[in-house]
């Protein structure tokens, strides 16, 4: 038998069909030991040929495709960068902890992954990007400039302080990737446009009024029927989320604060003495001066013509007003374009530097008493300054200053006294970290317990966002440390250490059955009144109208609102809402709707005539204006319609793990 074999498998046939079998084994091979392989990529994009945009993922076509990725640490870069960003916005009410949710995080690589198939589409569309494309784009960043242009060292700074930092070549790619992979968005985005018949159908909308009349019912009355335990059961099934027991801590805790340590001293006279020497310049009564002007506008953008003109009025009225005799006073109720000051003879009462812009104080601060000005040039016009008085700073004694002094120096040693007492306290804590109990022994400060409570529920300084950013910090959580001493207000500091820490979690059913027999009753009200409603709709549809019904509930009768314009809230933004939702009505009927009010009760309306918006109304540059800002809106929703096109011819494959 094993001869036969042997015989069957020697001849040039069975060569080829063994052959045949081994390539698939060998690349199954190849591609198991490749998959064992760490994968440092969070995201995989893959994308078909550009020859062959249908072609299979299958093996072995699948080799002919694009293969692209994120790497771990570009996802980790970003992810920083968003974090500081959203640090800065929030400030104290940044929340590190929702900040890391798989959510966000998803959001964040999503964004990664549409710029990375936006690149792919660029390129695979021959877009290229130039060497001075990139050069112009980064001298044009602001933080690369100082006084308005690009500064070489200013940029290598800023290069060097990133986080990461980034060498100049690095940098240069990032930009010509973004440059490359906008390409596709601009040239989108600002393809899209408002066509005249489109702008005139939206002025129309936008300017409609309609003619209503309400009528207010009353708030439904109660359920106070019988709630069964499947109806208890169901209703706390399927509405699961709102019986959830947010998280809460415990914590024992500390305060520091200046105003209630052990007074300090009094200033001492010398000390005193010695920092007015130090500071004497800060208590000059700053020079000012009686000022009076005319301006002649110029408007912004004017061409040099009516600049031209304006300034030569300006000398005109500067020669006026430097004539022997003359009134200036008088010359700038006649002439000054300033609404503020024109009526009173061009009088700008005292000023001081700082308080006028640079041109005028400039010119101003250089005056002589009784002076006139030829034409000051500013972004507000030509003006004529007359400078009627100089009254010169005078330096305030020690006397005078000692009370300001006195203050600002108790202030320094309480915070001092303070800051010294914390670093006690904080030495204290370092050698019996695991309680707060006997460093505030020690210390003769009083020890406090609080919880547990949930961000919502904190009362007192607990409640302050740095405090609670710390108390449900996984890091105190965790470890169950004495927390830095955290700043709540200059010289007043918390110290903490979390007790105890409960997660959200459901309630049992047990615990909340009250709550869910009052929504379910509040639910059925609720219900048999839209009921009650939509049957009174149905009447005004038949020709009923709102003073009968009033009459028949015996409620006030219906408010008649004309020429009721959208978006108005009235009664609220809900019901204008509605009142705009419901079709125009024909001729001899109205149209009849129903809304809710946010402190109960409804309003049942009909709507009687509608006006359309008068196009010939709106002013050419405003609708201009918005017409312009209608196409940028259409266009951003045509990059988004374009990425999520893009998206569909490729493959994404997220590597959850890795996130």
């Amino acid at each position: 038998m094993l001869q036969k074999l042997r015989d069957k498998t020697s001849g040039w046939i069975a060569t080829v069909i063994l052959g045949l079998l081994i390539i698939p084994f060998a690349f199954v091979g190849i591609e198991q030991y490749l998959g064992q392989r760490t994968d440092t990529s969070v995201a995989r994009i893959d994308a078909p040929p550009t020859w062959w945009p249908s072609a299979p993922a299958w093996w072995p076509v699948s080799v002919l495709w694009q293969h692209d990725k994120i790497s771990i640490e570009e996802f980790r870069t970003r992810f920083e960068q968003e974090r500081q960003r959203a640090r800065a916005q929030r400030g104290e009410a940044f929340e590190a902890r929702e900040f890391e949710t798989v959510e966000n995080k998803r959001a964040i690589l999503d964004t990664l992954i549409d710029a990375r198939v936006q690149l792919i589409a660029a390129r695979r569309e021959g877009l290229v990007v130039s060497d001075a494309m990139v050069k112009q784009a980064i001298h044009d960043i602001p933080a690369f400039q100082v006084d308005g242009k690009f500064n070489y060292d200013r940029y290598k700074l800023t290069l060097a302080s990133l986080n990461p930092a980034q060498s100049e070549r690095q940098f240069e790619q990032t930009m010509r990737e973004d440059l490359q992979r906008s390409m596709l968005a601009v040239g989108v985005g600002t393809s899209n446009f408002i066509t005249s018949a489109e702008m005139d159908r939206l002025v129309r909308l936008m300017g409609e009024t309609r003619d209503v009349s309400l009528l207010l019912l009353p708030p439904a009355a109660p359920d106070t029927g019988p709630v069964s335990a499947a109806e208890i059961q169901q209703w706390y099934d399927s509405h699961g989320a709102q019986y959830r027991a947010p998280e809460s801590v415990s914590v024992e805790f500390v305060e520091v604060n200046a105003a209630t340590l052990q007074a300090v001293a009094p200033a001492d006279e010398a000390a005193l003495r010695q920092r007015y020497e130090q500071e004497k310049s800060r208590f000059v009564e700053p020079e000012q001066r009686l000022a009076s002007h005319i301006l002649v506008r110029v408007e912004e953008g004017a061409d040099a013509t009516k600049q031209k003109a304006a300034e030569q009025k300006a000398a005109n009225l500067a020669a006026q007003a430097k004539a022997a005799g003359a009134d200036f006073a008088a010359i700038a109720r006649t002439n000054s374009e300033d609404t503020g000051s024109q009526a009173a003879g061009g009088d700008l009462g005292w000023v001081s530097k700082g308080m006028m812009v640079g041109p005028f104080e400039e010119a101003l601060f250089a005056m002589k008493a009784g002076e006139v000005s030829a034409p000051v040039k500013s972004e507000f016009g030509w003006h004529v300054i007359q400078l009627r008085e100089i009254k010169t700073g005078a330096q305030e004694t020690f006397e005078q200053a000692r009370e300001t002094l006195a203050r600002e120096q108790g202030d320094i040693d309480r915070e001092r006294n303070a800051s010294e007492f914390t670093n006690r306290l904080v030495d204290l804590t370092l050698k019996n970290p695991s309680s707060l109990a006997p460093a505030a022994r020690e210390m003769n400060i009083p020890l406090q317990n609080a919880g547990p409570f949930s961000r919502g529920t904190a009362q007192g300084v607990l409640a302050n966002p740095a405090v609670l950013r710390v108390a449900f910090s996984e890091d105190a959580i965790q470890s169950g440390a004495i927390s830095d001493p955290i700043e709540v207000a200059p010289g007043h500091s918390v110290l903490l250490r979390v007790t105890a820490h409960t997660p959200e979690r459901a309630q049992p059913l047990a615990q909340v059955r009250d709550q869910v027999i009052a929504a379910v009753r509040a639910d059925r009200a609720a219900k048999a009144a839209a009921k009650a409603t939509d049957a009174l709709v149905a009447r005004l549809k038949t020709g009923e109208t709102l003073e009968a019904i009033a009459a028949e509930k015996l409620l006030p009768p219906p408010q008649a609102i004309p020429g009721l314009p959208r978006g108005a809230p009235v009664p609220d933004a809900a019901v204008n809402e509605a009142i705009f939702a419901v079709p125009a009505p024909v001729a001899g009927k109205v149209t009849a709707g129903h809304a809710a009010l946010r402190e109960g009760g409804i309003v049942l309306f009909s709507v009687n005539k509608v006006t359309p918006g008068d196009v010939a109304a709106m002013p050419q540059a405003q609708r201009e204006q918005l017409q312009q800002q209608i196409a940028q809106i259409g266009g951003g929703d045509d990059v988004q319609a374009l990425v999520s096109a893009l998206r569909k011819r490729v493959n994404v494959t997220v590597v959850e793990q890795n996130l």
